[in-house]
């Protein structure tokens, strides 16, 4: 599993946050075929916690995929990381 903690950019409202997050959130089960969703601070204008999980016999496999849903968030513009945990079961 893959916690990500985000501040966002000048949004003026909760609406604008939402898209940013939504948009965001159904690219990457897309492209990932991972489970994701909003977990934390859904009330804030300026923060997100998003989670993302995959189940694999393979570690690596969902090590680089779960890399992969990283740089997406480093890439973007719109966001600041602020903090994430890769964690294993």
């Amino acid at each position: 599993m893959l916690t990500i903690e985000l501040s966002l950019g000048e949004g003026s409202s909760l609406k604008d946050k939402r898209h940013v997050i939504k948009s965001a959130l159904d690219m990457i089960r897309h492209k990932f075929n991972v489970s994701a969703a909003e977990v934390d601070h859904l009330d804030s204008l300026r923060r997100a916690e998003l989670a993302f999980s995959a189940v694999s016999n393979s570690q690596q496999l969902i090590n680089a995929m779960l890399d992969k849903v990283m740089e997406v968030f480093e890439s973007d513009p719109r966001v600041d990381i602020i903090d994430s945990r890769l964690e294993f079961l």
